[in-house]
Order: structure tokens, then sequence, then C-alpha cells
């Protein structure tokens, strides 16, 4: 047995043991994902479709007094962009179909829709229980687990979960999907490559991108949101313009599409063998992929803005759910059922979405695909790189440690390019699951602090003030560390005071 062999038999026997674990815990995972944030939703009066006006005014909000260190709402939601963002809405989308059939697409949505409300929750509770990082802010469930919960050990559990998930598992999965995309952006222009020269070409583009990953990941927050700010958008615009395009070239099918996805998602089609209950699994599954709602990520991301009231960042949070699913994902989902997407293999991936793309415009499309695959998961890989660093730092403050856990990253971005593409999907699988779990046991006891934030915002709104808070407001609410009216964002704190007819809090609270 040559190291070829040896190599594909250990990845064989790895995809079955992951394979059969993800099998039983996918087959329960939704019911308490789905379950949380229908109960979130009825709480908060279904804030994630109530407050969508809000969601768009937090995003775009510049405070009065801001600091140059200042993460604004705008470039936070970009971080968080960045992770959700990527391979999932192009490569996962893929995979979801030709698994679970048209209907996957239709519980995407539906675990983006309720998912909103979770996302809203976890966000806004990073927000309150953040601390302070240097001149900046971190914080995300493993400080709401802490401050919130007091529970040290759930903390350090979930560190531990999303600083491997987001650091390794989901950074080895960008660079695998880019290595797909290329190969078969190369497929199309040269002749095919045999085992070992594709073996070396896939090495070396994951060394390029592991490269190209450390110059930014050594430079800080401030330069990963500066990088994220300006690629994400531009490259989502630019994939999003490209859909539109194709479904209006295609709009005679949209109607038989629509059918598609609605009867599949129901059992009442059965599409290339895919039943309801497939199309359930796959949608969930590839939904929490892309926008992870619930699995506790983008509070981390969020906990990072400097703004006015907590509530601000769940809601620009919750805007970022659906800009990801309801957007990108649908935008991949419609070039690919207006396709003839019936002749794919099962799990195929991004090569499905750039085919589909070539049957609308031409070959150019498979390139352009790869394209804006690359600069995507190039700026996912940034995104999950500082979700997993700011639990690294949570676990400890050494240098030298968080010097070896960027040399791991890097390293498993190399491993990602050479890696099975089931292996890599199904550890991300696993590994989303878990942190799924462990972030619902903090946020549903959680859920109730979440809540009295949005009375108090709803309350400074309906007075026509721009919501401040200050954590004398809810002086039940302990361990708050931030939010003593200290910050640029919060400085004008009296007004609202005065607004909801609450003695101001004495000088000496303001300066611990």
């Amino acid at each position: 047995m040559n190291i070829m062999e040896g190599f594909n038999s250990v990845m064989g026997v790895l995809e079955n043991a992951v394979g059969t674990f993800n099998g039983h815990l996918w087959s329960f995972l939704p019911i308490p994902l789905m379950l949380a944030g229908i109960y979130f939703g009825f709480r908060t009066f279904i804030v994630q479709i109530r407050k969508i006006p809000d969601m768009f005014k937090a995003v775009l909000e510049k405070p009065a007094e801001q600091n140059e260190e200042d993460i604004s709402p705008f470039k936070a939601f970009t971080i968080s962009a960045a992770s959700r963002v990527g391979t999932g809405n192009v490569a996962g989308v893929a995979i979801a179909i030709t698994t679970g059939g048209p209907g996957a697409v239709f519980w995407m949505w539906m675990v983006a829709i309720v998912g909103g409300a979770t996302s809203f929750v976890e966000s806004t509770l990073a927000q309150l229980w953040k601390t302070h990082d240097g001149d900046s802010y971190r914080g995300g469930p493993a400080y709401y687990m802490t401050r919130g919960l007091n529970s040290k050990v759930l903390a350090t559990i979930f560190a531990i979960a999303i600083a491997f998930t987001f650091g390794f598992v989901y950074n080895a999965l960008q660079s695998n999907a880019v290595v797909e995309a290329i190969a078969k952006s190369v497929e199309t222009i040269g002749s095919p490559m045999d085992e070992h020269t594709t073996f070396l070409v896939r090495l070396g583009i994951g060394i390029v991108m592991a490269v190209l990953a450390s110059l930014v990941i050594f430079g800080g927050i401030q330069r990963i949101a500066n990088f994220t700010q300006m690629i994400v958008p531009f490259m989502a615009v630019a994939y999003l313009i490209l859909g539109i395009i194709i479904v209006a070239l295609n709009i005679e099918q949209v109607p038989g599409m629509i059918a598609d996805i609605f009867g599949a998602a129901f059992g009442f089609r059965q599409i290339g063998g895919a039943t309801m209950g497939m199309a359930f699994m796959y949608g969930m599954q590839r939904g929490l992929f892309s926008n992870e709602a619930g699995e506790g990520s983008a509070p981390n991301a969020a906990a990072t803005a400097t703004v006015s009231h907590p509530v601000k960042q769940g809601l620009v949070q919750t805007l970022g759910v659906y800009f990801d699913t309801l957007l990108v994902c649908s935008i991949t989902a419609f070039i690919i059922l207006l396709s003839d997407y019936h002749t794919a293999a099962d799990g195929q991936t991004s090569s499905l979405t750039q085919d589909a793309v070539a049957h609308s415009v031409g070959t150019w499309g498979i390139h352009f695909v790869t394209l804006v695959l690359f600069c995507l998961a190039f700026s996912s890989l940034i995104g999950n790189y500082y979700l997993a660093q700011a639990n690294v730092q949570y676990l400890t403050d050494s240098k030298t440690a968080l010097t070896v856990f960027r040399v791991v990253v890097l390293l498993f971005v190399i491993f990602g390019s050479v890696g099975s593409v089931p292996l890599i999907w199904a550890l991300g699988d696993t590994f989303a699951g878990t942190m799924v779990i462990i972030n619902l046991i903090a946020i549903v006891p959680l859920g109730g602090v979440a809540i009295k934030l949005l009375r108090n915002y709803s309350e400074q709104r309906s007075k026509g003030l721009d919501p401040i808070f200050h954590r004398a407001m809810l002086p039940e609410i302990k361990n708050v560390e931030c939010w003593n009216g200290t910050d640029s964002a919060t400085k004008n704190y009296p007004v609202a005071f005065d607004a909801l007819g609450i003695p101001l809090p004495e000088k000496k609270q303001e300066s611990n």
C-alpha cells in the first residue's frame, strides 16, 4: 500500500465513524433548536420580525462620539458576516439540495426565521456581559455563562469547543471548498491531473491560503475588522447580482421551482429520492452551519461593538442571520434549482453551484464562482479565527498560547485543502451540534435577562429616545463589568434616566 492509498483508507474510516455519530446527533438536535427559537419568539413578541426596521437603523448607526479604537456596529456585523457568509452559502447549499432535495431550502428558511429570535437573545446577552479588551471589548457565550449562570465549568467547555470548531474544523472546511472550486476551474481549461499531482496542487493552495491568512490574523482585531468590512459586502453583492441575473434569465421556471421547494419540504413531492425527513435534516444542518443562529458564534463578534444599548447588537446579529440565509443562501439555491441539478451526485459541493451558473451564463461563470468562493471563504477563515481567538483569550492570557493556537489554525487550513470532502463537512456538523447543545443550556435560563433589556429598549423608543443603557437601570442583574456610562456611546445616559423617571446612579458606581 502506497502513501496515497493509506491516506485515503484513514480518511474512509474517519468518515464512517463521524457520519454514524452525526446520524444519531442530528436525529434529535433540530427539536430543541427549533423549540428554543419558538420560545424566544413568543417571549419577545416575535422580535425577529417586529423590529426589522430597527435592525437596519442599528447596523448603520454611528455614535455621536466614537474613539478610533471602537468597533462600530457595522464592523461587528461584518466580522460575524465574514464567518457566516462563506462556503456554507455556496458549497453547503449544494450539499443540502443533492442530499435532501429542494425541500431542504424551505427548512433552511425556517431555521433562519425561527432562529432569528435565538440569535437576538444570545447576542444581546453577549453585549451585556462583555469585558474590556484594552481599548475595545470582547465577550461571548463563555462570558455570559460565567457571569450570568455563574458556571465557569460550562464556560470552559464551550470556549474549548468553539476554539476547536471555528479555529480548526471550520477553517479546514473553508480551504477544502476553495480547492474543490479551483479544481473545477482547472478542469474546464486543461487536462485532468493524476492523483499525485492533484494532491500536490491542493497542498500548494492550502499553503498559500495559510500564508495569506497569517498576514491578517497576526494583526489583531482592528485589522480583522477592517479587512472584513471591505471584502464581505463587495463579494456578497457581486454574487447576489449574478444570482438575480440568472433568476431573471430563467423567470419562466421560477413558479415550478417554488412549487418544488414547498412540495418536497412537506413530502408532497419526492424529488431525486429525497424524502421529507431528509429535507428537514439537511436543511437544518446546512442552515445552522450557514447562519449559526443558536450556535454561540456570532455573540463573540456582537460583544466587540461599541453601542449605546445591548439590544442594538441583538438586532444587528438577527439581521445577519437573514442576510446570510434568506438572501445569499436563497440565491445559491435558486441558481442550482434553475439548472439541470437532477443529474448531480449526492453530496456534490461547490462544483454543482459552478455547473449551475455555467448552465445559465456560460463557462466563465465557473471561474467567477471560484473567485467569489475564494474571497468569501478567505474572509470566513479570518472571521472564524477571531471568534476562536476571543475564546482562547477567555481561557488564558498567555501570548505564547495564542501564538501556538494561531500556528495550529494555519496547519488546519493546510489539512483542509487535502482532506476528503465528506469527512470535513461531517466534522463541521458534529462540532456545530455540540456547540448548539452547550449554548442552549445557557441562553434558555438567561433568556429572561434579554427580555428585560428589550423591554427597557422599547420603553425608551416609545418616548422618542435613542436608547441608552446603564447597568443601574437593572440593578438586579449582577456581574456586569461595563455599561457604567463611561464609554463613548453611553455618556449621555442621564437623558435616559430622566425620561424613564429613574434616579441617577451615584458617581461611585460609575467609576467601578
